[in-house]
């Protein structure tokens, strides 16, 4: 007689939180259902904490809104944006587990070339699970992938790669298009699978979407603060671009590696570009300076932890970006407070330099 089949022990089931901003009902995870069940969301609320935000059955999960949220940080709450979804990052605080992945209530599961749907998750872990190589380009992408290896040329010194803090995942169907692009290419839709995955060099900087991302909580999570965003603040649209920013410094100094490319998930439905405009605006003006700063953004010998990092991160900010607009100074304040908070939640993180790095 056949023995009775065991389903497998899903990948980091115990080492990984997945967190979802929202205003709306979960309704979508009814798709993702066979990939993310055996998992523990955390969702945070956006917007009015006194609307119900109905979760499926059968879902192991935790909610907060905006009272938790300012009843468990007090005063430091001031940190999180509010009416934006870079609330996400509440989660990554509250989290206790080594690994988060982020997504957003309009992102489905996709589909590869052959039809199959596209574990997106499973995709993310094997990327973190899997060493980078930013310090020098590999051009069959991902060397440590069946059927590719360390091309010709290639140092063996640097063969061993490093640890991988990010993975940074793609879409299908609606592009992440800034407003003015979504303006003049209003039909446009990503069609093109790229079934690859790519370590971003060392120096190189990216706009990193939050929508379908995963990081290694306990390497990199403290730099993982979405910024002030939405209301009160006169930006939104670029938390998670400020967030790669600050976390691709980070690395680069820590000697750690980001990969992007796959998973693809299915984006279902654009942002309104005029509302995004209104939104966008003072981001895209300012970002022609603020790219320059983090693309020449130094950190010392000291900083051999993430905090340090961060907190000597601010100060920059403040000193350099302060005299765009007294947002910048407003923005360096409340990095401080995010790792405040964040070492009053996670007083035993920190994670430091290897001997000999940077």
């Amino acid at each position: 007689m056949a023995a009775a089949s065991v389903s497998p022990t899903p990948l980091l089931k115990d080492e990984l939180d997945i967190v979802i901003p929202t205003i709306r009902n979960l309704d979508f995870l009814e798709m993702w259902r066979p990939f993310l069940q055996p998992y523990h969301l955390i969702i945070v609320q956006d917007g009015d904490p006194d609307k119900e935000i109905k979760v499926p059955e059968g879902f192991d999960y935790e909610l907060y809104n905006r009272n938790d949220i300012n009843k468990i940080l007090g005063p430091k709450a001031s940190c999180i944006s509010f009416k934006d979804s870079a609330c996400r990052c509440f989660g990554y605080m509250v989290s206790k587990k080594k690994y988060i992945f982020t997504i957003d209530d309009d992102c489905f599961v996709a589909k590869d070339p052959s039809g199959k749907e596209i574990d997106a998750l499973a995709q993310h872990i094997k990327n973190l699970l899997c060493p980078s190589t930013p310090f020098f380009f590999n051009t069959l992408y991902e060397p440590y992938r069946e059927g590719a290896d360390f091309v010709r040329g290639y140092p063996f010194s640097l063969r061993e790669g490093v640890p991988t803090a990010v993975s940074h995942g793609l879409w299908l169907n609606i592009p992440d298009y800034d407003a003015p692009t979504q303006l003049v290419k209003p039909l446009e839709r990503n069609k093109r699978y790229v079934d690859a995955v790519l370590t971003i060099p060392k120096g190189t900087l990216f706009p990193m979407c939050g929508m379908n991302l995963a990081f290694d909580r306990e390497l990199i999570g403290p730099a993982m603060y979405f910024g002030l965003m939405g209301d009160g603040q006169p930006i939104g649209r670029y938390d998670d671009m400020w967030a790669g920013w600050c976390t691709k410094v980070i690395c680069d100094h820590m000697g750690w590696g980001i990969k992007t490319g796959l998973p693809y998930i299915w984006h279902s439905k654009a942002s309104n570009p005029f509302v995004n405009l209104k939104k966008e605006y003072k981001g895209i003006y300012w970002q022609e300076e603020i790219i320059p700063f983090f693309q020449t953004a130094t950190l010392s010998k000291e900083c051999d932890t993430v905090q340090k990092c961060y907190i000597e991160l601010s100060k920059q900010v403040k000193d350099k970006l302060g005299n765009i607009d007294p947002y910048f100074t407003k923005l360096a304040e409340a990095m401080v407070t995010w790792i405040e908070a964040w070492d009053e939640l996670n007083p035993s993180t920190g994670t430091k330099l290897p001997n000999g790095t940077a």
